[in-house]
């Protein structure tokens, strides 16, 4: 939002000072829009569009921004029932949809690979962490459920992850162990395709979250306090693209087999 209107401003040759002066704001206000740090309301868009003598872009402005604030889905707000309501875009009707599943992790296994102790092992931090009832067995049952998609015919799952997601524990080391077991499993799967991207590489980008993309519509990432979902074709296919890039720096087959297993090994000897 904040870059189409930036690319308005620019287009109409104006400073973000004169544009302040313009709509009868603070230029600081200017850049926290332009920058997403600010929220603004339809009126603000009229301002801006008249200020730059677009007119003509208001309607599909006031129609991003109403887009954009329903994407928005606050945890606490679908928590009041308890955690097994905080799906935002992971709903089994939307598994069931989506065909292509293309994921990337940078510090979790994905709830469709998670055995039950892992998931439990995660989701008791977040229910004390958003002071949520403790509905704990129902919603890891609810994240199994999920995972009957894994077995349907017709669907693929492409993920990518940061090898630090192999060594972030949940629970005890026996839990992180089964886990990876599980890892290595699901590998085997045709429909599956699992890389996994080293610490010690060479790489030309870095995630700064994870996120999930549902076949060419959709993508979806969540905070510690939102989840958050693009549908905008040409932000999505930033994502995308993002996807792509972090991808051809994974590792794939044996080479990814053997960061797991390096992992389980160590794990068995601070078990020991």
């Amino acid at each position: 939002m904040g870059a189409r209107l930036r690319e308005l401003r620019n287009n109409a040759g104006l400073t973000a000072r004169a544009l302040a002066a313009a709509t009868g704001q603070h230029f600081t206000r200017v850049s926290k829009i332009e920058h997403g740090v600010q929220s603004l309301s339809p009126q603000d868009i009229r301002n801006w569009s008249q200020a730059c003598g677009a007119e003509d872009q208001v309607p599909d402005l006031i129609a991003t921004l109403r887009a954009v604030e329903s994407a928005y889905l606050e945890f606490r707000r679908q928590s009041h029932a308890g955690m097994k309501r905080v799906l935002g875009a992971h709903t089994l009707k939307r598994y069931e949809q989506t065909q292509v599943f293309r994921i990337y992790e940078h510090n979790v296994i994905p709830g469709l690979f998670q055995t039950a102790e892992y998931s439990a092992a995660m989701l008791s931090f977040w229910i004390k962490f958003l002071g949520v009832p403790n509905d704990l067995e129902e919603a890891v049952a609810t994240r199994l459920e999920r995972q009957r998609v894994l077995y349907r015919g017709g669907k693929r799952f492409v993920v990518v992850l940061e090898e630090q997601a192999l060594s972030t524990w949940f629970g005890t080391a026996e839990t992180q162990a089964g886990q990876l077991d599980r890892l290595l499993a699901l590998m085997s799967l045709p429909n599956v395709s699992l890389g996994i991207i080293p610490l010690m590489t060479q790489r030309t980008a870095v995630g700064s979250t994870g996120f999930w993309l549902f076949d060419e519509t959709l993508a979806a990432l969540e905070t510690p306090t939102a989840s958050i979902e693009v549908t905008r074709p040409d932000e999505f296919n930033m994502y995308a693209r993002m996807f792509e890039v972090l991808k051809a720096s994974a590792v794939y087959g044996p080479r990814a087999r053997a960061l797991i297993t390096h992992v389980i090994d160590e794990l068995a000897t601070l078990s020991a």
